[in-house]
């Protein structure tokens, strides 16, 4: 039993530093007196209640240290196949941005500015992990503030996630289960998409894992210092992506679960004891973005709420029924349909592969069966938590099309690969420790896992390639026209973009162009106003816009028009030359 042992003056300091940071972080920003306040206090906290634990070390005989290393080459061989299909083509795939990544570059720009926000308003807001993390990115790698830095730092984010996903597998499970968890999710399709888009969605995952593991485990071995580590991811996650907001809930879930399944009355006062360090410890994580929602309520909660209520349009229908349908949606994400969001997904197909999603629906069913049989509260947890991590998704209640969406579901990634990641396990358990059965359930395993990498292959690499180039605009082509003008001319001052409806953010092309503050729209109404700029002057417009070439016609007799192929069909667009 924990007997609350603390050390008493780190925590006194620990208290009074973090409520001199959390006045001090009022205006909504990270200074260097603040940030450190913070940061010291967080560690006097964890250092007041931080046990000391004997460590033990096994005398291992020659075979097994022979065995050992061979299953940690194993593990680095799987994971460096991970890391393979997080990277490959990272400069191309996704092609281009679309305007949530103009809005993340400009939010990145702010902070090069001097403006070190807590909470980036923009774009109906936005929590500060990935800003901090993409400036880090692009400084140590020198890609600058770019498309390709939102997306290399999100995929590192997805690659961080990998050793998580295997201690998961080895605590629900085994080094076996931890083994396949890794496989599974680090070639699917669902957790690899999520990762390239640049935005920040894997986050939802990467601090979602390790706080499920702590929190597992210091359950299972009654140590306090897994649920000091449960805090801080926990807290973390918070700063993140805003669909982690749900993941308190199920802290709390887990934790209640144990105690209903406990049934020493010590041990389920110590649990309440274990999740008030959880509560203390993610509240002082958690405290510059708790000062921020004090203070702005509205601007923290607006975009949660803009779907879970009418704040943007009235609910389509009764609020239960949209519920029931969005959960029924969910479910079916699994192994039916993923939703109509082409950034993120190949829409209406399934977030799991064939292989991968016959083991789920085979491990759904042979948990179910063992917790009726043992009663191991793990077992219910795991299955309780699919639903619960992607209910982000399924309360987007105000717009129910947006449902389901692999991104705000990207924690139920998690869950269901660790069903089945079990489920096979299981099968190859099943087959005996004989030779040839061992060889014949290992080989199968070999089979499915080249079936489900190809799939997973096919499905990221070509065919989601495929169709976000089909729906993507060509911002990339239009960057290097612009290029081409600065190298000829010396300036970009006098190049304009014509708005149209549906088609570029006027703000992309300058991004790959090196100038990711600047909007190049120049509105029809505004045209007249260049005749005061000197030449040279270029404009691009969409090639359906006739208006826009007749009046720029009208306004420039002795313009040059000329049409840009596009390497990609239909996305030709016009440049008009001024050059006198």
């Amino acid at each position: 039993p924990d007997n609350l042992s603390t050390r008493l003056v780190p925590l006194i300091l620990a208290a009074i530093l973090a409520l001199i940071a959390f006045v001090d972080f009022g205006d909504g920003l990270f200074s260097l007196t603040n940030t450190l306040l913070w940061v010291i206090s967080i560690g006097l906290l964890v250092y007041g209640l931080w046990l000391k634990t004997p460590k033990f070390k096994a005398a291992a005989d020659a075979e097994t240290r022979r065995r050992k290393i061979i299953w940690n080459l194993l593990v680095l061989g799987v994971l460096g196949l991970s890391i393979f299909f997080r990277l490959y083509k990272i400069d191309v795939l996704p092609v281009e941005p679309f305007s949530d990544h103009a809005e993340k570059i400009l939010d990145v720009y702010d902070i090069t500015q001097g403006k070190t926000s807590i909470f980036f308003e923009r774009n109906t807001g936005r929590e500060a992990f990935q800003m901090y993390w993409t400036l880090l990115v692009a400084n140590i790698f020198g890609t600058g503030l770019s498309f390709f830095s939102l997306k290399l730092g999100t995929a590192l984010l997805g690659i961080l996630t990998l050793p998580y996903i295997y201690l998961l597998g080895k605590e629900f499970g085994n080094q076996r289960a931890g083994l396949f968890a890794l496989f599974l999710f680090g070639i699917a399709y669902w957790p690899n998409v999520i990762s390239r888009i640049g935005l920040r969605f894997p986050l939802y995952a990467l601090f979602a894992a390790p706080t499920l593991l702590y929190l597992i485990r210091g359950l299972r071995t009654r140590n306090r210092n897994d649920f000091l580590l449960t805090g801080i991811f926990l807290g973390l996650g918070l700063h993140g992506y805003s669909p982690f907001r749900f993941v308190p809930l199920l802290v709390l879930v887990a934790i209640l679960l144990f105690i209903l399944h406990t049934k020493s009355k010590e041990t389920r006062q110590q649990a309440v004891w274990w999740f008030v360090i959880i509560v203390v410890v993610s509240l002082f994580v958690f405290l510059p973005l708790f000062r921020y929602w004090l203070g702005h309520p509205a601007m923290f909660g607006y975009r949660a709420f803009s779907r879970l209520s009418g704040v943007e349009a009235e609910l389509p229908g009764p609020v239960w029924q949209i519920f029931l349908s969005n959960l029924y949606k969910g479910l079916l994400m699994f192994n039916w349909d993923n939703g109509e969001i082409w950034v993120n997904s190949i829409p209406h197909r399934p977030a799991l592969d064939v292989v991968t999603g016959a083991l789920f629906v085979l491990g759904t069913v042979l948990l179910s069966l063992r917790y009726i049989r043992q009663r191991d509260w793990r077992d219910l947890f795991l299955l309780i938590s699919i639903p619960m991590l992607i209910m982000p998704s399924v309360l987007s209640l105000a717009f129910p099309g947006e449902n389901p969406a692999l991104n705000r579901a990207g924690g139920g990634a998690i869950a269901a690969i660790l069903v089945s990641a079990l489920a096979l396990e299981g099968l190859v358990a099943g087959f005996g420790a004989e030779k040839k059965r061992a060889f014949v359930a290992y080989a199968l395993t070999g089979l499915l896992f080249a079936a489900s990498a190809y799939n997973n292959y096919d499905i990221v690499f070509n065919k989601f390639d495929a169709n976000f180039r089909s729906g993507a605009w060509n911002t990339s082509e239009m960057g290097q026209v612009i290029s081409q003008f600065r190298d000829k001319y010396g300036q970009t001052d006098t190049i304009w973009i014509v708005p149209f409806p549906h088609w570029v953010d006027t703000r992309l092309p300058g991004v790959w162009a090196g100038i990711p503050n600047r909007d190049f729209a120049l509105w029809p109404d505004n045209f007249a106003e260049t005749l005061n700029v000197p030449a040279p002057k270029m404009i691009i417009f969409w090639n359906a816009d006739l208006e826009t070439e007749n009046a720029l016609k009208e306004l420039y007799p002795n313009g040059v028009l000329n049409r840009y192929t596009s390497a990609t069909p239909g996305k030709d667009f016009m440049i008009f030359m001024v050059e006198r």
